[in-house]
């Protein structure tokens, strides 16, 4: 889904009537669970949980004016997208994940990456993803981030 909202209201606005219930769920899941220090804001046109620029000035290396990306979600064409950064640059994390994920789920794990693509809207593991959501503080993910990505890309 193309978005030009500049909000997060705006972009709930936009999310279709059919995944609107299974959006904010999954929104509201990871909102109740992230550990203080994250800021939800339009991301790359999605929802993004990010480090400020005041705790992590640097911003992203891709893109330093940009703040650090944590975990985003999108409304996408045919599902809803679930981008954790976290997932991509710690391997124990996504050994956790893709251990608990079946018993949270009855379908197969369709994930890139870092990218986790949920279909069926009343197959969501919101417990899950709230947990997932709440293993990394900003200080963690700094630190991950420094080492496992930021180093990584500019050798």
């Amino acid at each position: 889904m193309q978005t030009k909202a500049k909000t997060v209201n705006d972009y709930l606005n936009e999310i279709p009537e059919e995944r609107k219930t299974a959006f904010l769920k999954l929104r509201e899941s990871i909102l109740n669970a992230i550990p203080k220090g994250f800021e939800e804001q339009i991301s790359y046109g999605m929802l993004g949980y990010v480090v400020p620029h005041s705790i992590y000035p640097n911003g992203y290396h891709c893109a330093p004016k940009l703040p650090l990306p944590f975990i985003s979600i999108g409304s996408q064409k045919n599902f809803i997208v679930m981008h954790h950064l976290g997932i991509y640059a710690n391997p124990k994390l996504l050994e956790w994940f893709t251990a608990e994920y079946p018993k949270h789920a009855n379908h197969k794990l369709d994930m890139g990456k870092g990218c986790i693509r949920f279909k069926k809207m009343d197959q969501i593991p919101f417990e899950l993803i709230a947990e997932l959501a709440g293993k990394i503080s900003v200080k963690e993910w700094i630190e991950c981030y420094d080492t496992q990505i930021k180093n990584r890309k500019s050798k």
